[in-house]
C-alpha cells in the first residue's frame, strides 16, 4: 500500500483535496476525525483528559465539550502541551491500527492521511509521499474568517502557532496551489493522483 501524507495549515484547502482524492479512489483518513474518536467516552484518551482537565469540560451527557477544552488550552501553552501529550499518542496508535487494517484488505491501494502537523511532529517521514496544500497567508486568513466566523485577530493568532506554509512546501513531494478556483484545485489534485498511481505501480 502506498502511504501518502496530506498536510497544510489553517484554511489551506486540504479538506477539499482530501475529498477529491477519496472520490478518485484513495482511502482517506483524517487526523481530526481520529482526534474526535479518542475523546469519546469509549476512546483511549477520554479518561485521562477528564482527569487532568476536570468535569467542567463535560457536556450533560458526559461527552467532552471540545470548544470548552479548546478555550482552556488555546492561550495556555503548558496546558496545550499536556493535552497534546495525551491525545497525540492515542491518535497515533489508532491511525496505525487503521493503516494496518487497510494494508491487509487492500494491499495495492493508496492511503491518504490528512493531518495539520505532520511536518511539525516529524511523522511525515512515515509516508512514501507528502502532499502540501498551499496558498498565501492572506487567503488563509480570509477563508478562516468566512468559514469559522472568527475575527482577523483570532485567525492571525492561530496561524502564529503553525509552521508557515512557505516552510512546509520545502518538505513536499507534491504542492497543490489552492489559491485559485475550486475547479483549479481539483484539476491539480487529479494530476497528483495520477502521479500517485504511477508511484504505486513502481513501489516494491
Amino acid at each position: 500500500m502506498l502511504r501518502v501524507g496530506l498536510t497544510g495549515g489553517l484554511a489551506s484547502g486540504k479538506s477539499l483535496i482530501a475529498r477529491e482524492l477519496a472520490r478518485l479512489g484513495a482511502h482517506v483518513i483524517e487526523a481530526d476525525g481520529l482526534g474526535h474518536e479518542v475523546l469519546l467516552p469509549s476512546g483511549e484518551a477520554y479518561a485521562e483528559v477528564v482527569r487532568d482537565f476536570g468535569q467542567t469540560i463535560l457536556n450533560v451527557d458526559g461527552t467532552i465539550d471540545r470548544k470548552k477544552l479548546s478555550a482552556i488550552v488555546f492561550e495556555d501553552p503548558p496546558r496545550l502541551k499536556a493535552l497534546t501529550a495525551i491525545v497525540h499518542p492515542a491518535v497515533a496508535r489508532l491511525s496505525n491500527a487503521k493503516f494496518e487494517a487497510l494494508a491487509t484488505t487492500d494491499p495495492s491501494g493508496i492511503l491518504v492521511y490528512e493531518a495539520a502537523i505532520l511536518i511539525e511532529t516529524g511523522s511525515f517521514r512515515d509516508f512514501d509521499k507528502l502532499i502540501v496544500a498551499a496558498c498565501p497567508e492572506e487567503v488563509q486568513i480570509e477563508r478562516a474568517i468566512a468559514r469559522d466566523g472568527s475575527t482577523r485577530e483570532a485567525a492571525v493568532a492561530r496561524l502564529s502557532l503553525q509552521l508557515p506554509l512557505a516552510e512546509k512546501v520545502r518538505y513536499a513531494d507534491f504542492v497543490i496551489d489552492t489559491s485559485g478556483t475550486v475547479e483549479q484545485t481539483i484539476e491539480q489534485t487529479r494530476n497528483v493522483f495520477e502521479e500517485l498511481l504511477r508511484s504505486r505501480s513502481t513501489k516494491k
